[in-house]
């Protein structure tokens, strides 16, 4: 990335330092993140000096971003245990220690990401692939990290109907981790038909067009009845439907979904944002108040999940094969960057 552009050019190779490795890249997915790098990277920088974030990147400095990558290993540097040999096909959590800072990679200009040919990654963060899985399924463990993450942090209970709005790959992703947990019905909504099919394919059990149908009312239809399909009793005092806990999930990230959300909840439901809006956004907090909502912000994953998805991919349990609806090499990255801006063309 280079003054708001994607450039395909030559760079030094990167040198392991202490406690780092030198890595081939494999495959590397195209985050959303990285679509909003490029297009809002001084926002990016400006919020995260404010919050302490991981975005410090100097965009008057080449970036090379990719985060979500499964590589081998080349080399090992100074003070490193050698613990996986050269030729170990590795997942990691993105993220490398130097001079005592974190350094993020893919939004490093010291580190570079997965869209160069070789990377350096800190040993301890390293995961085997294991059980002889696909290497672009395996490149699949940091974006599905994030949906589970999502999910975990909810503290759903199987007695509780989620609603995901938003079938790209972060809904999906949470669509992937609820099913795992074995929780549903799942209703989730997007205007785009190639994503409500892969929402289907990735297990949701009711599938939305919200320019058809109200996602909401479809949700009060199932959350009505209990888990039996029997209608649940009137509230005693007033009367009215009594509804069975819901947990929302936005996963648009654009201005006006989260107070949308909330003016299509009912009294008492959890709101988990884990869409990335990049603009000012609003909401009005008497809507909440009224219906006593709980509004949840949540980003990224743990070490512990990262490794526990990876896990679930090798032995079947998230089916993540369908996610994959494009590859490219090196010189097809700033097409790709175009491309997945139309939602109907790739996961």
């Amino acid at each position: 990335m280079r003054n708001s552009r994607l450039i395909v050019d030559e760079v030094p190779m990167p040198v392991p330092g202490e406690g780092e490795v030198l890595v081939k890249t494999l495959a590397c997915g195209i985050c959303g993140s990285d679509l909003h790098a490029l297009k809002f990277g001084q926002q990016m920088v400006e919020t995260s000096l404010q919050t302490d974030g991981s975005f410090s990147m100097d965009l008057s400095r080449d970036i090379v971003m990719g985060h979500e990558f499964c590589a081998e290993i080349l080399d090992h540097g100074p003070g490193t245990s050698k613990t996986l040999a050269t030729g170990t096909r590795v997942c990691s959590v993105p993220m490398t220690f130097r001079g005592g800072e974190v350094k993020t990679v893919g939004y490093s200009n010291d580190v570079p990401g997965g869209y160069s040919e070789n990377m350096v990654l800190y040993e301890p963060m390293l995961l085997e692939v294991p059980n002889g899985l696909a290497t672009d399924l395996a490149a699949l463990t940091e974006p599905m990290s994030v949906g589970h993450h999502a999910v975990q942090m909810a503290n759903l209970t199987k007695s509780e109907i989620p609603l995901v709005i938003g079938c790209g790959p972060v809904g999906l992703a949470v669509i992937s981790a609820l099913k795992v947990k074995g929780i549903g019905p799942v209703v989730a909504a997007d205007f785009s038909p190639v994503r409500r099919q892969l929402a289907e394919t990735m297990g949701a059990d009711l599938v939305v067009n919200p320019a058809e149908a109200s996602p909401y009312e479809n949700w009060m239809q199932l959350a009505s009845k209990d888990s039996n399909g029997e209608l649940l009793p009137p509230q005693p005092l007033t009367n009215a439907p009594t509804f069975r806990q819901g947990v929302f999930f936005e996963c648009v990230g654009i201005p006006g979904i989260i107070d949308e959300m909330m003016a299509g909840a009912q009294r008492g439901c959890r709101v988990v944002v884990v869409g990335v809006c990049m603009e000012s956004d609003h909401f009005r907090p008497l809507v909440g108040i009224n219906k006593e909502l709980n509004l949840q912000f949540v980003l990224g994953y743990t070490p512990e999940e990262f490794a526990e998805t990876l896990r679930n991919i090798a032995e079947g349990k998230l089916n993540v094969a369908p996610l994959i609806t494009g590859k490219v090499g090196l010189d097809g990255v700033p097409g790709a960057f175009e491309d997945l801006a139309d939602p109907d063309k790739h996961a």
